[in-house]
């Protein structure tokens, strides 16, 4: 293990994250890379790199801005993306995903951020952190650009689990509500639950249970149920959080990111067609730049694992410096915001006396 931050003084003026630094398609440089744009925009935070320290070592010594803001904490696995979660819960003690959420679970480091095994990452995080009281399942909550003034959409579950009784949607509803507020600053948010159609005798009948229990729960979480929304709403002005299970979660920001590769694409061979379409592109730059900015994935780079005690990020697999980047500023904001403990007080206060204390 390599030192090269004093946690005594750290844990007093710096928000201390702990980073999977080997997970993800682009490898530890690209983790690296993103620590060091963090650290230049945000000085109250610090890392703890768990890893290869023969690999992590020569990165961190290219970067003088995290000189005294990092640890290397050995590790000498990695936890690959062909990876069964079941394994890697059974034999990943010694990889750098388990180690960086142990820094969470023992109180060391407030987050946990990785790129790695989507699947392996939830088991782990399931497994050391638990659940919270009164949640059955977890969610995985994701920031959506929409057309609000926020500039993004609160949708959960995006793939923690393919299931989600009525119950299960309803704590979703109230774990988005709180994300809503504490990572959007929205006081009172909209919520809507995911249906083929808005008219409320359609959809399955968990959907129907689970419309009259958010509806009922609503006043009292502090969040205003707009009720049913369809798939155009999820980008849309309509909500601010939408709730679904995790299959058609899953489904649906794969879609919206496969479009918008694909609109990217045509673009930019319909700007190659001719050199008059050069030029419009030449011309329109200062738009296309503004426009791709406000669509890039990598700015949002971020989903939150919501219901455990604790706090996980994942990003994308295959983020680069930016989007890991954008994940550690998103962890450092929800852990600044004390958003797990106002999380686990949320769901607290709807469940029986009984309940809350098991």
């Amino acid at each position: 293990m390599t030192a090269r931050t004093d946690h005594s003084a750290a844990k007093a003026t710096r928000t201390l994250i702990s980073v999977d630094a080997m997970g993800g398609d682009e490898g530890p440089a690209a983790v690296v890379a993103g620590c060091s744009l963090s650290a230049d925009l945000n000085k109250d935070i610090s890392f703890i790199l768990h890893g290869d320290e023969a690999q992590l070592a020569p990165l961190l010594a290219r970067r003088k801005d995290l000189d005294g803001r990092c640890e290397i904490r050995h590790v000498p696995d990695v936890v690959t993306m062909d990876d069964k979660p079941s394994q890697v819960v059974r034999t990943g003690k010694e990889t750098s995903m388990w180690s960086a959420i142990e820094s969470v679970r023992s109180g060391e480091a407030s987050v946990a951020v990785s790129c790695g095994n989507t699947g392996a990452l939830m088991a782990l995080s399931m497994i050391r952190l638990r659940k919270l009281p009164g949640v059955n399942r977890p969610a995985i909550a994701v920031l959506y650009p929409s057309a609000n003034p926020q500039g993004f959409n609160v949708m959960l579950d995006v793939g923690a689990d393919i299931r989600a009784d009525a119950d299960d949607l309803l704590r979703f509803a109230l774990m988005g509500t709180s994300y809503a507020r504490n990572g959007l600053d929205l006081p009172r948010p909209r919520v809507g639950l995911l249906n083929v159609g808005t008219e409320e005798h359609k959809g399955r009948s968990e959907l129907k249970d689970a419309y009259d229990l958010i509806r009922d729960a609503h006043e009292d979480a502090g969040f205003e149920f707009v009720g049913f929304v369809e798939g155009g709403d999820i980008s849309g002005d309509s909500v601010d959080v939408i709730v679904t299970d995790g299959f058609t979660g899953n489904v649906a920001i794969k879609t919206g990111e496969g479009t918008a590769n694909l609109i990217g694409e045509r673009l930019r061979e319909a700007f190659k067609y001719s050199p008059l379409s050069r030029l419009a592109s030449l011309l329109a730059y200062t738009s296309l730049m503004r426009l791709q900015r406000k669509i890039d994935p990598r700015r949002v780079n971020g989903g939150v694992f919501l219901g455990l005690n604790g706090t996980v990020v994942k990003s994308h697999g295959s983020a680069d410096a930016t989007g890991v980047s954008a994940a550690i500023k998103l962890a450092a904001q929800l852990a600044e915001s004390k958003f797990n403990d106002k999380l686990a007080a949320r769901v607290a206060a709807t469940l029986p006396s009984g309940e809350a204390s098991a």
